[in-house]
């Protein structure tokens, strides 16, 4: 295959994984809406009825009937696939390169990236731990970030520069991304805490969603374990890279800047929570300060700042995928027969 036809390959991919995420979506929304239904029916039950009866089958708000099952099992079983695809995806936009190259050397890149973390951390740990019910958030983000993809920040698919070109890199980026992926299901449980907490619903998504006290566990062990993480690719990995690409460990770069400033939250979060005893609310908003900085620091300063010395946040034009970009009828046909017929590499 051609670095054109791969390209196009990629794009197929991530718009098939996107897809599948939806219909995941749209399979964990009938779930909720499955629940709300047999709990209405569940509300004319007569008093004296056996448990066991056929007319008593759907009291339970929250264990649902069987299509409510089916469901669900459905919208994880889509998401796994969804996954993969993104995975292949990933891999194909990689090999687009010339030369081949890790999938993350712009805004586009990195975002397919980030997403298909968080997706991979939400079906690795519903494997271990009981967190389904958190599937359509995870999917209602993914499609969204998928969407503002393409709709906002592709670029084509160029060499790395000198300073990304480095082993380095990956190592960096992948921690960054892993932490990234634990930091955002970690700020999902938190805001699940705050709306629990507030709520007394016996019906719908939140009769659902555990307790207030175990979301504010399991948010704890997402943000234990991508601390960590964070810590080696900011404060390791990351001077590491920048010595070796710029001569210095450190550079008051904007992203550099506030990256310290992401692990100095989520520092003080874990510190709380350890030291000062804090949970609950407290907990939870600290960790959706740390959330907003890590994406602040992911997009916004390739928006609002141009003296970052990473490549993808340059306040030049990018230029745009030959795939997606608006092109005149003749350079669009030519486009179409170099993917569909040519036998020579992109050049």
């Amino acid at each position: 295959m051609t670095d054109l036809q791969w390209e196009v390959f990629s794009y197929r991919g991530v718009i098939a994984a996107a897809v599948l995420y939806f219909l995941a979506m749209l399979a964990y929304f009938f779930e909720l809406a499955s629940l709300r239904t047999a709990t209405k029916e569940g509300e004319l039950v007569p008093v004296g009825a056996s448990p066991g009866s056929a007319s008593s089958a759907h009291v339970d708000p929250v264990g649902g009937s069987r299509p409510t099952e089916v469901a669900g099992r459905l919208g994880l079983v889509l998401t796994a696939f969804a996954v993969l695809v993104h995975f292949v995806a990933l891999v194909a936009r990689g090999l687009a390169a010339d030369p081949n190259r890790v999938p993350w050397g712009n805004m586009y890149e990195f975002t397919i990236a980030g997403t298909f973390v968080v997706a991979l951390i939400f079906v690795l740990a519903t494997l271990r731990i009981d967190i389904e019910w958190l599937g359509p958030l995870v999917t209602t983000f993914v499609v969204a970030a998928l969407m503002a993809a393409f709709l906002g920040l592709d670029d084509a698919v160029l060499p790395l520069p000198d300073a990304l070109n480095s082993p380095w890199l990956v190592i960096h980026v992948v921690s960054a991304v892993i932490s990234t992926g634990a930091f955002t299901i970690g700020a999902l449980l938190s805001g699940l805490y705050l709306v629990k907490s507030r709520s007394s619903a016996t019906t719908g998504y939140l009769a659902r969603v555990p307790e207030p006290k175990v979301l504010d566990r399991l948010s704890y062990r997402m943000h234990a374990f991508g601390f960590p993480v964070w810590t080696f690719a900011v404060l390791i990995t990351g001077p590491i890279w920048a010595h070796q690409a710029w001569g210095a460990y450190w550079n008051w770069d904007p992203k550099e800047v506030w990256a310290f400033i992401t692990w100095v939250v989520y520092a003080a979060y874990l510190h709380a929570r350890a030291t000062a005893g804090w949970r609950g609310r407290n907990a939870a908003l600290l960790a959706l300060v740390g959330v907003a900085t890590l994406w602040f620091n992911f997009i916004g300063i390739n928006f609002f700042s141009s003296a970052s010395q990473h490549s993808y946040a340059e306040d030049a034009p990018a230029e745009r995928s030959v795939v997606l970009r608006v092109a005149g009828p003749v350079e669009a046909a030519q486009e179409v027969g170099v993917v569909v017929g040519s036998d020579h590499a992109r050049a």
